[in-house]
């Protein structure tokens, strides 16, 4: 997910505390693994898509979501039967100006799931899974 924030946010994010969002882009890597409802790709990204009026604040990225200073810009779907979210995340943080420690990654040992840019222009890397 590409989020952008219009203005630094103060945020308090379930048991992550306060949490300061810088002005910019952010992007947030997850995943869909379950086999149906929520936990499936396409019904974890139709949750998150909704208005937050129409959801309970669960995950880390709902907090960021509900927010009116915070948009969400784009989203890049890999449907795949491999767990891909924590490659992706350990690839992105070399080339993030910084990150959110430990957002969305709670379930593993990624220092984090979602990574800040000052300036985005979109996805230009070369990835190992292209390989």
């Amino acid at each position: 997910m590409v989020i952008l924030i219009s203005e630094k946010i103060d945020l308090i994010v379930g048991a992550l505390g306060k949490i300061s969002f810088e002005k910019g882009t952010y992007v947030y890597i997850g995943s869909g693994m379950g086999s149906n409802g929520s936990t499936a790709l396409e019904g974890r990204v139709n949750r998150h898509i909704r208005p937050s009026t129409q959801k309970k604040t669960h995950w880390h990225i709902d907090y960021l979501l509900n927010h009116e200073k915070s948009s969400l810009n784009r989203l890049f779907l890999i449907p795949s039967l491999k767990r891909l979210e924590c490659i992706i995340a350990r690839e992105i943080v070399e080339f993030s100006d910084s990150f959110i420690r430990d957002f969305g990654s709670s379930d593993c040992h990624c220092k984090s799931h979602l990574f800040y840019f000052k300036e985005f222009e979109d996805f230009k890397f070369k990835s190992k899974l292209q390989n």
